[in-house]
């Protein structure tokens, strides 16, 4: 029996096996680390999932989910181009700094996922990327951009993406000032606008 999929317990469980897998990296995760971690006996894992791999379907459709639902909001009542552009970056960096576990194991451990499982994420990967892809198209209409729209669509999430390798909060830059810097190099503008 599974716990609802919105359930509080099912998402600490989430969470907790996003920082191991995110430390330790999927195939050296073992059930008992997951079990021991998430306080509970090895077997009563399989009371929450039915096996180590919708671990990490749950762990990466949870941070694609709430990605999704950030930039959503972000951009709703935005009409400018240019300030969703802005929005949508400042919400994926949010959403990277928020759920950076998650993040991290989407990126590494892609390759890790059943086959039936990367389709099914690739849904929500589209779905993402197609709200990224509008907001270009917008921003070309604008004659704000040239050039590729899906090759600036996809250097910029890689640009944006990355971050969680090299950013630490407090340090240099503030989320806002990423996020000015990457709207600046796609509009190829300064990071004031101009």
């Amino acid at each position: 029996m599974n716990l609802n999929k919105n359930s509080k317990r099912r998402k600490e469980l989430v969470a907790i096996a996003a920082r191991l897998f995110c430390d330790q990296g999927y195939e050296s995760t073992t059930v008992r680390m997951l079990a021991d971690a998430m306080g509970i006996k090895s077997g009563s894992l399989f009371h929450h999932f039915n096996d180590k791999q919708e671990i990490l379907f749950s762990v990466i459709e949870a941070g694609m989910q709430h990605a999704m639902q950030i930039a959503t909001q972000a951009i709703c009542e935005l009409e400018q181009p240019r300030e969703r552009l802005m929005a949508l970056a400042r919400a994926h960096l949010s959403t990277l700094l928020e759920d950076r576990d998650a993040h991290v194991v989407a990126i590494y451990e892609w390759r890790s996922l059943t086959e039936a499982s990367r389709q099914e994420l690739v849904k929500l990967r589209d779905a993402y990327e197609s709200i990224w892809s509008q907001v270009i198209a917008e921003c070309h209409g604008a004659g704000l951009i040239q050039g590729n729209q899906g090759l600036q669509r996809r250097l910029a999430l890689g640009a944006l993406n990355w971050t969680v390798q090299w950013y630490r909060p407090g340090v240099g830059l503030e989320p806002d000032d990423l996020a000015a810097e990457l709207v600046a190099m796609v509009l190829r503008e300064d990071a004031c606008g101009k």
